[in-house]
């Protein structure tokens, strides 16, 4: 048997360059019991909580493949609800950093999700139309709300009443009766879609905005008798009646001009639902306080005194005319105060907003440019100063996608480049180092002693930066036309540029006095010493490492390969499709790999210019291409987002890496190939590092196999029970809920097994038999601990789903095993489970006389088990709530929910206190 590679593995190590994803929000969440100083953003697949203090990282919320698209923190500032690209969403600890609970109820990504006022609930609204209602504290799903015909934009809770207001892109906004799970109300009030919707000031009123500047304002009531309907902005169903009861009314209030262009993109209220704030396409935010209704009544008073003096011309009558105001109703003008407009730096994707000290507002902004502003507002009517700028969160990433990045010789720090920047990077700590203006950064590269950095620009300049002091010493125009590629010579006394002005240029490194200062120090700079004139424009060079050939890629799909001394034609290679974009030359001179972009990857040898062989490497354009330093490995990254190692001796993919979420723009290895770097389109540079992990090609291609299986559901996507057309469950089919499925199928068979082995061990008087091997794997002793573990280990969101998935036979059989279980201290689960059995499959356990039976005892036991779970909560419920009263007796001081409840209330009798006053003031 031949001697068999020995492969190591790559595994990431890091990310850095993204301060907030364009496709995420933003919001505040506390931490160490602080609020307002630390704000959440998505970052790609994980979530970034940043210090807006330092300016630096506070917490990471690592993900795992998809995009974060949504976030949402619990108004208890206990969790943080992170929503994905796929329709999954997590729950995660802000103490603890850990990750609470897994909800998969949508088939596409989480466009809005929203907490409840107590946090005990969870909106969520996706691409699918679908809104799905989740039980936080139960870990299960409630509703599922179909109705809408257009993408979810927006979902909020009614602080009073059990009610969900929704606005989709179909144009209309739903009201749903969350316990039976229906619309009650369609409100039609706009024309086209209608992106963004907020309830304002205790959910008195609904704001919802659309492409126009028009902000349209409803106001709800729960008194029938102030319903004042706007007949012709509500949709009502062909078997619905107007005078059907409803839990709130609905009437338009007016509405409200925003003074920017453009659509709603995003719109948000603070969390005392008080102030309103709004952004379109632009960088302004305009923000809209809603007054108290004692404040209104003034303004209104204010407003009806000077009407009255315009229309009356002796103002000495006016003043002594009494006028009744009991009866009037402040207008949407009393209401609806505009605060100062906020400019901020860039284009913005989103806002969130927290009360600080007095009257202050801090609002923090998401630019689509990579960056995060903090502003302050002051709120007082009499205060014209404009918003203040706190906190910038810039100097961690690029405003714009890195084009290319280059490791120091010493594998110490990273250069990217970007279409304003270079940034230096730490490799171990990933901080920024130094940030220096620059053009269009389409190559860089150091230059020997790692002091400088070479930039090749779009406009075709070659820039000199120092890293030290972060200038520019030198801009000198290399090309007329795009400069593609910067290359050092092996000798490492000058560098090689290719342009789109087909040529490849040869430059010296010297050093020259410093003309810009007085001092008789000595800077960098370039002395163009040969040109190489070819006939298209140069898309990639390499030298190789023996200083005799260099190889040229041109837009004509071939690759030419010229004696370095003479300039002499040796070679062309062709065979590509399109015109290849990157290419590298092995350590030992022997071969070349060229990437294309008709996605094919070729290996030649140097020597003849063979093709040793043509890989289809990538599902896209190839983009960079890099050796390993004294090794025939070499690894590739595509506009696929995916970063591939290969051996180029026996043609073998030893590793793929499905890292970017879009397009990988280029690639870098270090000098002694312990760390790669890629970067791409979701603005991430993410590192790579070398392990002892030996790899076997083979497990890997098992690996492949076993995650493209799993990628589809092998019994379709829709959730079918024969008899329930309309059985709309709350979560979806997930491969994790079918594997469930299947453990669960084997549990019984297996358990199935050993109890007749047991009944004939018992029957012939043998000893027991030996457990199985996955019994004792799971610990259990006896078949009914095996099943319940099985059951414990099914993720509580899936649990309809697995029971789902069981053939009728398989429930016949789990029916009868459910009695002992009942008898443990998992009894709500197993009663859960019962009670899910018995609703799906009602009509054939009925006519089963032998499941009947077994129904029957399954109810008694349960009512029993039930009822004392019921009376051991009760007794330690009542238990503490004596505890409480002894404690407040002691201290004086109230606890909990009775304390929150009291103030609502007594907030209650005092606004109502205050409008009584109002009217008997008025009418006197």
């Amino acid at each position: 048997m031949g001697l068999t590679k020995q492969y190591l593995r790559y595994v990431p190590s890091g990310k850095c360059n993204i301060i907030n994803s364009p496709d995420c929000n933003l919001v505040f969440v506390p931490l160490k019991a602080i609020e307002g100083r630390f704000v959440a953003s998505g970052a790609s697949e994980d979530v970034i909580v940043w210090d807006l203090r330092l300016g630096e990282k506070a917490v990471v919320f690592p993900g795992e493949k998809h995009e974060v698209s949504k976030l949402a923190a619990s108004p208890d500032k206990q969790s943080l609800a992170v929503g994905y690209t796929d329709g999954s969403v997590k729950t995660f600890n802000l103490e603890t950093c850990e990750n609470v609970s897994i909800f998969s109820g949508h088939k596409t990504g989480i466009t809005c999700l929203k907490y409840d006022l107590m946090g005990h609930r969870l909106a969520s609204g996706a691409k699918d139309t679908d809104i799905v209602i989740w039980d936080i504290v139960a870990d299960t799903g409630l509703k599922r709300l179909s109705g809408h015909k257009g993408l979810i934009t927006s979902v909020e809770f009614h602080q009073d009443q059990n009610v969900l207001v929704s606005s989709s892109k179909d144009s209309f906004i739903k009201l749903w009766d969350l316990i039976s799970g229906h619309c009650f109300k369609t409100i039609a009030g706009h024309i086209t879609e209608v992106w963004g919707l907020s309830l304002m000031r205790e959910s008195d009123y609904i704001v919802a905005g659309s492409s126009d500047m028009e902000l349209r304002v409803w106001e709800m009531s729960d008194d029938p008798s102030t319903k004042q309907e706007d007949k012709t902005h509500t949709l009502l169903g062909e078997n619905e009646l107007e005078d059907i009861p409803s839990p709130l009314h609905c009437s338009k209030a007016g509405s409200v001009l925003r003074s920017t262009r453009g659509r709603v993109l995003f719109m948000t209220s603070d969390n005392t639902g008080s102030v309103l704030a709004v952004h379109g396409p632009n960088d302004s935010v305009e923000l809209f306080q809603f007054l108290s209704d004692a404040q209104a009544r003034i303004k209104m008073k204010k407003r009806l005194r000077k009407e009255k003096k315009k229309a009356t011309k002796d103002e000495e009558t006016a003043e002594e005319t009494q006028v009744d105001y009991s009866n009037e109703k402040p207008m949407l003008t009393d209401i609806v105060r505009r605060l100062q407009i906020i400019k901020a730096g860039g284009k913005i994707k989103s806002v969130d907003m927290v009360a600080g000290r007095g009257q202050e507002l801090r609002v923090a902004v998401s630019l689509r440019n990579n960056s995060i502003e903090l502003y302050s507002i002051q709120m007082q009517p009499k205060t014209a100063a404009e918003p203040e700028c706190l906190r910038r969160i810039v100097t961690q990433g690029h405003r714009s996608e890195v084009r290319c990045v280059a490791f120091s010789s010493d594998n110490l720090a990273l250069v990217s480049g970007s279409a304003e920047t270079l940034k230096m990077w730490n490799r171990p700590s990933l901080a920024c180092l130094r940030t220096v203006e620059s053009g269009y950064a389409l190559s860089v590269s150091f230059v020997p002693g790692d002091r400088h950095a070479l930039v090749g620009t779009k406009q075709g300049n070659l820039q000199i930066i120092d890293i030290a002091s972060g200038d520019l010493l030198e801009d000198i125009p290399a090309h007329t036309s795009e400069l593609w590629t910067i290359t050092l010579l092996p000798d490492q006394t000058g560098v090689a540029t290719g342009g789109g002005d087909s040529t490849v240029k040869f430059w010296k490194l010297e050093l020259v006095p410093d003309s810009t200062n007085e001092s008789k120090a000595k800077v960098l700079s370039l002395l163009h010493t040969r040109t190489l004139k070819v006939d298209e424009p140069v898309l990639c060079v390499r030298i190789s490492p023996n200083s005799k050939l260099i190889a040229v890629a041109l837009l004509d799909c071939t690759v030419k390969i010229f004696f370095l001394d003479t300039f002499k034609f040796f070679l062309s290679l062709y065979g590509h499709k399109l015109p290849v974009l990157c290419m590298d030359i092995s350590y030992d001179s022997t071969l070349i790999a060229t990437g294309s972009s008709d996605r094919n990857v070729k290996i030649w040898g140097l020597d003849f210019g063979d093709c040793h062989k043509s890989i289809f490497a990538h599902d896209d354009s190839v983009t960079g291409l890099a050796f390993v330093p004294r090794t025939h490995y070499f690894f590739t990254c595509g506009k696929d987002g995916c970063v591939k190692e290969w051996d180029a001796d026996n043609f073998e993919k030893i590793l793929t890496i499905k890292s970017h979420h879009g397009e990988a723009y280029g690639l870098a290895v270090s000098s002694n190939g312990h760390f790669v770097a890629s970067c791409g389109q979701d603005r991430v540079i993410r590192m790579y590092e070398k392990t002892d992990e030996p790899l076997v090609l083979e497990d890997e291609r098992e690996v492949e196999r076993e995650e493209e299986e799993n990628a589809t559901l092998a019994t379709g996507q829709e959730t079918t029970v024969p008899g329930h057309a309309d059985l709309n469950l709350a979560s979806r089919k997930t491969v994790t809920a079918e594997k469930s499925a299947e453990l669960l199928i084997e549990c019984l068979q297996v358990g199935g097994e050993y109890r007749v082995e047991l009944k004939k061990a018992q029957q012939s008087g043998k000893a027991a038999p030996p457990v199985p091997a996955i019994m004792a794997a799971f610990g259990a002793s006896t078949p009914n601990e095996y099943l319940l573990q099985v059951l414990l280990r099914i993720r509580t969101s899936e649990l309809e789903e697995v029971l789902i998935f069981l053939p009728f036979t398989s429930v016949c059989e789990l029916l009868p095993l459910l009695g002992p279980l009942l008898q443990t201290p998992q009894a709500d689960i197993v009663c859960r489970i019962l009670v899910f059995l018995t609703r799906v499959h009602h009509k054939s356990i009925v006519s089963n006389q032998a499941l009947l039976k077994v129904i029957q005892k399954l109810h008694a036991v349960s009512s029993a088990n039930i009822t004392k779970m019921k009376d051991t909560i009760g007794v330690n419920l009542h238990g503490l709530m004596f505890l409480q009263r002894e404690i407040e007796m002691k201290e004086g001081v109230q606890f909990f929910w009775d304390a929150t409840q009291k103030r609502k209330e007594k907030q209650r009798k005092k606004r109502l206190r205050e409008k009584a006053a109002w009217r008997a003031v008025l009418t006197l």
